[in-house]
């Protein structure tokens, strides 16, 4: 009898040891009180928050020229914290002018006030009411970050979105809103083919469906935020102040003259764009240089 029982144990694990692979692994809730961020990870047909070890050195102080957006997110978000009404947030423009940047220093300002952040990818939206429903009945307050929700010529994927979006924001709870990102202000690309339909009747305009229905997707939005591209004062004001952050961390002595307005604006011009991300990188190659050339003690 022992033998068979052995056996059959035998068996058993060897069985179990196959199958333990394929099975999900046990994840833990993630705990709030220590973790400030987390993304949404999808694992098979389901998911799970994994916590993130984010950085808070981004400062709302830090955000140069972009003063109205940064003050009506954060009229926003304060009001989000204190459970008053807000709105579900589209913040769209032009690449790197600190649309990302913002949402993330509203966790450094707001972290110790309840604010969470927690990413998550325009594929994995559709697990939206999973998210959701995960943070239901926690005291903290969460930002949903989707990060460049766009969608491409043909993708059917934002009629989905849409619905995803109506059934799982009307029904969040008070302590979930959505924030997104944007190059584009109605996430869909708009062709001048859209319009072909456009006609009166008795006197009443009937725009195409084509454009209702992308223009319905942002409508999901109650708060849209616009973000231009920068002209070059803005782009050498923002030059200017991550040069004097870096280079007083750094105890480096400098002082901003014209040659170094056309180095930064050559900079620009050579990468094609002149926005808060160039400054930035150009501000760490000037820092690290002077830096470099600095004779060793």
């Amino acid at each position: 009898m022992d033998s068979k029982l052995n056996a059959f144990l035998e068996r058993a694990d060897a069985v179990l040891a196959r199958i333990e692979p394929l099975l999900p692994a046990i994840r833990q809730p993630v705990d709030w009180d220590r973790s400030l961020a987390a993304r949404w990870q999808r694992e098979g047909r389901t998911g799970y928050l994994m916590p993130l070890d984010v950085s808070l050195q981004m400062r709302l102080s830090d955000l140069i020229g972009v003063d109205q957006q940064r003050d009506q997110l954060g009229r926003n978000t304060k009001q989000f914290l204190d459970g008053l009404p807000a709105n579900h947030a589209l913040l769209w423009g032009s690449r790197g002018t600190g649309k990302s940047s913002l949402i993330r220093a509203l966790l450094a300002e707001y972290a110790s006030h309840g604010l969470r952040l927690i990413e998550i990818e325009r594929d994995h939206l559709a697990d939206l009411p999973r998210v959701v429903e995960a943070l239901q009945g926690l005291e903290q307050r969460f930002v949903l970050f989707c990060d460049d929700l766009s969608f491409e010529a043909g993708e059917g994927d934002y009629r989905v979105l849409k619905s995803v979006l109506d059934g799982s924001l009307e029904q969040a709870p008070e302590n979930v809103l959505l924030y997104a990102t944007s190059n584009r202000r109605h996430l869909v690309p708009e062709k001048e083919s859209d319009n072909e339909n456009w006609k009166h009747v008795d006197g009443e305009l009937h725009p195409s469906e084509a454009v209702e229905d992308k223009i319905a997707l942002s409508d999901r939005f109650g708060l849209w935020l616009s973000f231009y591209p920068f002209t070059q004062e803005h782009f050498l004001s923002v030059v200017e102040h991550w040069i004097g952050v870096l280079a007083g961390k750094a105890g480096l002595q400098w002082e901003r003259n014209e040659a170094l307005d056309i180095l930064a604006v050559r900079w620009a011009t050579g990468r094609g764009n002149r926005n808060g991300r160039c400054a930035y990188q150009f501000a760490r190659y000037w820092v690290g240089l002077k830096l470099l050339e600095q004779p060793n003690d």
